[in-house]
C-alpha cells in the first residue's frame, strides 16, 4: 500500500511539473533575428581570448538582469586577448524581457561566430556586439540592413513626419506615431549624445528617402536604427509579451493549485481505506 502511494504521488508531482515547465515565455517579436555578422579573425580554441570572450559574455548576460545597457573591457597579456563588448535592450522593454532578450542573442552569437575574435548580433529587442578591437565610443554610420516593405498606398507625407518628429526628438531612445504610422529610432549607449544626434540624422534621412511610400521599413546602421511599421506599434508588442507572460504564469500557478487538492484528496482517500480496514 506505502508503495503504491508513493508512486501515486511521484506521477501527480511529475504531471504537475509538466504543466508548469510548457508555460515559458517566448515573446517573438524581443527575441526574433534582425541580423549578425562575424569578423574574419579567428582565435585559437582553448586560449586566454577563449576563456576572455566566456567571462565577457558572461558578463553581458548577468548585468542585463539589471540595467538595459553596459559596456566591458577585459585586458589580456597581448593584444588579441583584449576584448570589449557591449549589449543594450530597448528601451521600451522590461527588465524581465531585456534579460531574456540578451541571454538569447548571447546564446546564438556564440553559435554564429563559433571562434570568431568579433560578432555583433541584433534581435527586435537587444543588441550585442563584442571585438578584440576598441568600438566603444566610436561612431559608427555603416549600414548593415536596410529594408523595405512594399507600398501601402499611403502619402509618403504621414511617414515623414513621423521620422522627422523622432530626429527631433532628443535621447538616445525615441517613438513617434502619426495616424497609422509608428516610428522608433535608438542608438548605442557609448555614443555621445552628439554623436548620437548625427548616427540617428544619418539613418532617419535615408530611412525616408529610401522607404518614404512603404509599408514599413527598416535602417539600421553599426552604432543606431531607425524604423517605422504601418501596421502595429513597436511598444504595444512589447507589452503584450509581458501580459502574455502574466497570464501563462496565473494559469500555470492554478494547474499547480489543482494538482495539489488532488494530491490531498487521493491522500485522505487512501487514509480512509486503511484505517477503515483496520477497524473491521
Amino acid at each position: 500500500m506505502a508503495k503504491r502511494l508513493y508512486f501515486l504521488f511521484t506521477l501527480i508531482a511529475i504531471i504537475s511539473l509538466s504543466f508548469f515547465s510548457h508555460f515559458t515565455y517566448s515573446d517573438s517579436s524581443v527575441d526574433a533575428f534582425v541580423y549578425g555578422g562575424c569578423s574574419q579573425i579567428k582565435y585559437t580554441p582553448n586560449s586566454l581570448h577563449e576563456s576572455n570572450l566566456n567571462s565577457l559574455l558572461t558578463s553581458l548576460v548577468n548585468s542585463a538582469t539589471y540595467s538595459s545597457y553596459n559596456k566591458f573591457s577585459i585586458m589580456g597579456s597581448t593584444k588579441q586577448d583584449i576584448l570589449y563588448g557591449v549589449y543594450q535592450c530597448r528601451g521600451d522593454l522590461s527588465m524581465p524581457d531585456c534579460a531574456t532578450c540578451v541571454a538569447k542573442a548571447v546564446s546564438s552569437i556564440g553559435k554564429i561566430c563559433s571562434q570568431n575574435c568579433g560578432g555583433a548580433l541584433q534581435l527586435q529587442g537587444c543588441f550585442v556586439k563584442y571585438d578584440n578591437t576598441s568600438f566603444l565610443g566610436v561612431e559608427d554610420k555603416t549600414c548593415v540592413l536596410n529594408k523595405c516593405g512594399p507600398s501601402n498606398g499611403l502619402s509618403g507625407d504621414s511617414v515623414g513626419r513621423v521620422l522627422t518628429s523622432l530626429n527631433g526628438a532628443g535621447g538616445f531612445f525615441r517613438v513617434g506615431g502619426s495616424l497609422d504610422v509608428h516610428g522608433v529610432a535608438q542608438c548605442v549607449g557609448d555614443l555621445s549624445m552628439g554623436q548620437c544626434q548625427d548616427c540617428l540624422s544619418e539613418a532617419i534621412g535615408r530611412l525616408k528617402n529610401e522607404c518614404g511610400g512603404a509599408s514599413y521599413g527598416n535602417m539600421f546602421l553599426g552604432k543606431c536604427y531607425a524604423r517605422f511599421t504601418t501596421s502595429g506599434d513597436f511598444e504595444s508588442k512589447s507589452n503584450h509579451g509581458s501580459h502574455h507572460f502574466e497570464n501563462e504564469k496565473t494559469f500555470a500557478l492554478i494547474i499547480g493549485l489543482l494538482a495539489g487538492v488532488a494530491l490531498l484528496i487521493i491522500f485522505l482517500t487512501f487514509l480512509r481505506k486503511i484505517f477503515g480496514r483496520n477497524g473491521k
